[in-house]
């Protein structure tokens, strides 16, 4: 089922579809003229779709200078999506995921996690600092909207946002008295995911606490492996190992009166991937240690309300992303004795667990919005972020710590209706490598339904812990490989140019978005000579040295992204939309071969050149008590490219979702059951471990779900409402 180019096959399969849904189309066609008003209503709440992730200020959509792609509410529902992985590759066509042990291995716009910023409701997700962050951590059925912003933002978010910025918007429950909701879904290999939820309003304490449950038996597309030069035929290791995580959150928020609100919040997540623990080859398909996850985080702040739409907040947040081995049988594990000395053959038996990495970090965010005459809106703001790695077995000396310090200022000029001109600088202290301000430029002009915006700006990053001070060795079967980190690395830096135009009104968007991100000093993880080893290391590998791989962080020359992007969406009428994404890219860079003493031009790792989505969605409520909503989503990509081990197979894969809303909007009492079929035409890529895939996709699944809401709040709103009418002091 997998294509050397994806387009195959897809306009027979297309013109099938719409031939079948003809009749249907023509009908509904019919009775367009019949929901005119509910024609106009669709129409003003596209037009008053809020935005906040490119500015930092609330902006209209359609006005927002910096191009900001939304998934609402309402495609998120129909949707039907089981993860953040699952919705951001499925409705998007600049994201690529690979799901991993080690957490979600995504690119956008050719550049890896650890140059993408994940926000939520604002805040950033803490998680490896190296990249791969688990995005398990984010409850897919507490979220509002996805607003994602390609390009460098560092003016605004500092580091990490030279590749863009993806803000999940979780939904609020403010309004309500009383708010139950519980939403359990199973799938194909044994695939649960549990959501619940509890909202209380008391006075002027509002209160949600959330708890999620994540869980797989995991599957296998291939039985082959690749292992000490021999093709396997029947490891045990699977494509995406049996897991399971939960995660309980709860956040309090207290209106003090009209202008003053404060909040707090924490959370507490857990994770467990059990490893395949028999086989017949000991040396590649059988572990004797499970991984186990352990995060926690905790939250203060609050918003003041100044003069007419002037605000300050203040955010402070700890967070602690923690994994460990856990063993299921005796194990001669490199790594620390007690006493802290360094050995090969330290033992640890089934029950223990090893610490491989705690990753802290302490942040206090203050900024403020106000506006200024002639139509400015100024924002401002200063930031701390302290990071704290403990790792015995993986960083020199078990432990590492940095601190970053920044101030930023940012101007938004609105003065003429036609025009805005946003710049933005920012300037940051790092302990290890000084000052550096990072500015940013964007323009948008309006004409009529059409906006034309031009952007530049710069990204800044600097190394992480882990990358100027990792320190781990590791066998993998006739190899040990001696992983380093590289205090000689420079800060990476980015110059990112976009340009695009829009068309957009009541029922159709169509943008074309170009740009180009041209970083320099960019850090990857290259194989470097033996005698790159400090003096006195090889001691650890006694007469095995000439089997040892090293493997150093180094700066790349120079790296470059370009590409297009096209976005369609179209609303055929309130119930009837159709839309989809296209993708173009390319990469190069330079990596230095210190062999031959030269510079070598290579592809970025795990980029493709073309990447589609596509969507046609029926959405009709029949009766006060029943609305229904189908949905047929299309995703494909080329060819991935990587330097070794092989290149991923193109792919395309296709799902069906159905939804089926049940009860009247005003009952204090809701369901909603959804089922569909993913991966319908059963495109699995069975490339042999451990060479590169183009998807992890399983085989055709089945799913189903089923929801209930409780809401008390439509018969308390009235008093909710006079009791936070307070006086303005």
């Amino acid at each position: 089922m997998i294509e050397e180019f994806p387009g195959t096959g897809l306009h027979i399969i297309l013109l099938f579809i719409i031939s079948r849904m003809k009749g249907l189309l023509t009908a509904l066609a019919l009775v367009a003229g019949s929901v005119s008003v509910c024609d106009a209503q669709e129409k003003a709440d596209t037009l008053r779709e809020v935005v906040v992730t490119g500015t930092g200020t609330e902006r209209l959509l359609k006005n927002a200078p910096v191009q900001t792609e939304v998934i609402s509410r309402k495609v998120l529902d129909t949707f039907g999506g089981k993860s953040i992985e699952d919705i951001l590759g499925g409705l998007t066509s600049s994201f690529a995921f690979n799901e991993g042990d080690m957490g979600s291995q995504m690119q956008l716009g050719g550049l890896g996690n650890k140059f993408i910023l994940i926000l939520v409701d604002g805040k950033r997700l803490h998680g490896d600092n190296g990249g791969e962050n688990d995005l398990g951590l984010i409850d897919p059925h507490n979220i509002e909207r996805i607003e994602i912003v390609k390009g460098a933002q560092s003016a605004l978010y500092g580091s990490d946002a030279i590749a863009g910025v993806v803000n999940i918007i979780t939904r609020k429950h403010q309004d309500s008295g009383l708010y139950l909701e519980n939403t359990t879904r199973y799938g194909t290999y044994n695939d649960i995911r549990q959501h619940n939820g509890i909202g209380l309003r008391f006075g002027r304490f509002n209160s949600y606490t959330n708890f999620q449950m994540q869980h797989t038996d995991g599957w296998q597309n291939t039985s082959e492996e690749y292992a000490e030069g021999k093709l396997l035929k029947d490891s045990r290791n699977k494509t995406v190992n049996k897991y399971t995580n939960w995660q309980v959150a709860e956040r309090l928020t207290y209106t003090a009166n009209k202008r003053l609100e404060m909040y707090a919040e924490g959370s507490y997540y857990g994770k467990i991937i059990n490893r395949p623990q028999d086989g017949k080859y000991a040396s590649c398909d059988v572990y004797t240690y499970d991984l186990m996850y352990r995060n926690a985080s905790a939250a203060l702040g609050g918003k003041w309300k100044l003069r007419g739409s002037d605000i300050v907040t203040l955010d402070v947040d700890w967070n602690k992303h923690a994994y460990y081995y856990k063993y299921t049988d005796t194990t001669l594990e490199d790594g620390y004795d007690p006493l802290g000395r360094f050995t090969n053959y330290y033992p640890y038996f089934a029950g223990q667990r090893n610490l491989q990495s705690d990753q802290q970090r302490t942040m206090a965010v203050l900024k403020g919005v106000f506006s200024l005459p002639l139509d400015n809106t100024l924002s401002a703001g200063a930031e701390y972020r302290y990071d704290y790695h403990d790792a015995p077995m993986r960083v020199k000396g078990g432990e590492a710590d940095d601190w970053t310090a920044a101030v930023y200022v940012q101007d938004e000029f609105n003065h003429l209706e036609w025009f805005n001109l946003t710049a933005g600088l920012r300037l940051n202290e790092n302990n290890g490598f000084g000052f550096r301000a990072t500015p940013k430029v964007s323009t948008m002009f309006s004409l009529g339904d059409f906006r034309i915006r031009i952007g530049w700006s710069q990204g800044f990053k600097t190394p992480t812990p882990k990358e100027l001070n990792y320190h781990y060795l590791r066998q993998m079967g006739a190899k040990t490989f001696y992983y380093m980190g590289n205090r000689d690395l420079r800060a990476q830096t980015s110059n990112y140019f976009t340009g695009g135009v829009e068309w957009r009104t009541d029922r159709i968007n169509v943008s074309v978005t170009g740009y180009t991100n041209r970083l320099d000093n960019m850090i990857t993880l290259v194989n470097v000579p033996l005698d790159a080893i400090p003096e006195g290391e090889t001691q650890y590998y006694g007469d095995g040295s000439a089997d040892i791989v090293p493997r150093m962080y180094k700066n790349m020359e120079r790296a470059r992204t370009y590409g297009v992007d096209v976005n369609l969406a179209y609303n055929i009428t309130r119930d009837i939309a159709i839309g989809g994404n296209y993708s173009y890219l390319d990469t190069d860079a330079d990596v230095y071969d210190e062999k031959h003493d030269r510079l070598e031009s290579v592809i970025i790792d795990g980029m493709a050149h073309h990447r589609w989505n596509a969507y046609a969605t029926w959405l009709h409520r029949f009766s006060p008590k029943y609305r229904l909503g189908i949905g047929i989503y299309a995703r494909g990509s080329s060819m991935r490219y990587y330097q070794n081990d092989g290149n991923g197979k193109a792919y395309q894969i296709w799902k069906l979702s159905t939804s089926h809303d049940l009860g009247k909007s005003t009952s204090k009492l809701s369901y909603r059951v959804e089922a569909g079929v993913d991966n319908i035409f059963n495109c699995v890529d069975r490339t042999p471990k451990p060479l590169h895939l183009g998807t992890t996709t399983p085989p055709t699944t089945i799913y189903a779900s089923f929801s209930v809401k409780f809401n008390k709040g439509n018969k308390i709103n009235t008093k909710i409402k006079k009791q936070n009418n307070y006086d303005e002091d």
